[in-house]
């Protein structure tokens, strides 16, 4: 980090005293977590914003302390979905960010038309559907039954790579988890390729190799896979070991999107 990254203007100040103000008027119990008894101060840790939006605890750090580093439209829109910034407060944190304007309105994730909606929801078996970053935007009530409830995840956090590699539950989920939590990462890394240069992806990477030993271990090799479909087992907590029959179908006229589904495999 070059010497001048440290310096701070009296713009960079004044974008750190109004995130570390609004971390601090930021509830736990307004963004679903714990209030806890050992809170010395009121508001969030800057860990649980960074976690809220999805981005590395360190860049979000810096962020914070109002250091000279550029951060993308999508890096602030999180920040201001995990800091519930109402209009005004959004406008003012990318004059302090960006010296700009943001976007007219709040780039979000892709949406689910009430027919697809209602399709997965008279399917009889677990479905969900993600996009090419691999954040889930809907699912059927036997997905819930199966995975539990994305509505209880923060939005920020609704990511199957994610949850896969930070979420203990999940863990505990995948019988092997090593060896699918690899192949899922050849094929996360297809995606991410096809993505280019788009800041989401590049930020979903920072935000994992600062939470997951794992990813970060793995996510410099180069092993690659395309392959959409095949057998997944799944440890349930009651109903024990669960073995499925898993396909992605591309959603037409949303190329972004993915439709998942898991077919029961019938026991021996």
């Amino acid at each position: 980090m070059p010497v001048s990254a440290l310096q701070r203007t009296d713009d960079r100040r004044a974008l750190s005293d109004f995130v570390r103000d609004r971390r601090s008027r930021t509830s736990p119990d307004e963004v679903g977590l714990p209030a806890g008894s050992r809170r010395r101060t009121p508001g969030l840790r800057r860990e649980e914003v960074a976690q809220l939006a999805g981005v590395g605890v360190t860049w979000y750090t810096w962020f914070e302390q109002g250091r000279a580093i550029q951060v993308s439209a999508d890096f602030l829109e999180r920040v201001c979905r995990a800091l519930r910034l109402d209009p005004a407060e959004r406008q003012h944190l990318y004059a302090l960010a960006q010296r700009r304007p943001p976007p007219h309105a709040a780039p979000g994730l892709p949406t689910v038309s009430p027919i697809l909606q209602s399709l997965l929801d008279s399917l009889p078996n677990p479905a969900y559907i993600k996009t090419a970053r691999w954040d889930v935007v809907a699912w059927n009530a036997a997905n819930t039954a199966l995975f539990g409830d994305y509505a209880a995840i923060p939005p920020a956090e609704r990511n199957s790579l994610w949850l896969i590699f930070t979420e203990p539950r999940w863990r505990r989920m995948i019988p092997d988890w090593e060896g699918a939590a690899r192949r899922v990462l050849a094929k996360f890394r297809l995606d991410h390729g096809r993505a280019g240069a788009d800041p989401a992806f590049t930020e979903l990477v920072e935000a994992l190799q600062a939470a997951s030993p794992e990813f970060r271990r793995w996510w410099p090799g180069q092993d690659v896979s395309e392959r959409s479909e095949g057998i997944k087992r799944i440890r349930h907590d009651t109903l024990g070991l669960l073995e499925f029959a898993h396909a992605t179908f591309t959603v037409e006229g949303a190329p972004d999107l993915r439709m998942v589904t898991y077919t029961p495999v019938p026991r021996a």
